[in-house]
């Protein structure tokens, strides 16, 4: 039997006891969209609040944009 490492979280346990029963699939599909909606609406205010508290312009963006942030790999 497989048992979980990590139980359940209460936000889980709450969604799992509220799809108990059927979901037609268009109400699934629906209930899917406004979920991605909401965590992408959360990140976009989180980027604008780093925007707005580091001061950034379109400069700072372009600078971001070509800065090279990888770790080289180092050849043997």
């Amino acid at each position: 039997m497989n048992t979980l490492t990590n139980p359940l979280s209460e936000q889980q346990l709450e969604l799992l006891q509220m799809f108990a029963r059927p979901v037609q699939s268009n109400d699934w599909l629906n209930i899917k969209e406004i979920i991605a909606k909401y965590f992408a609406n959360k990140s976009i205010e989180e980027a604008n609040k780093v925007w707005d508290n580091n001061n950034w312009d379109n400069e700072k963006v372009q600078e971001l944009l070509n800065t090279h942030l990888r770790t080289p790999y180092i050849k043997q």
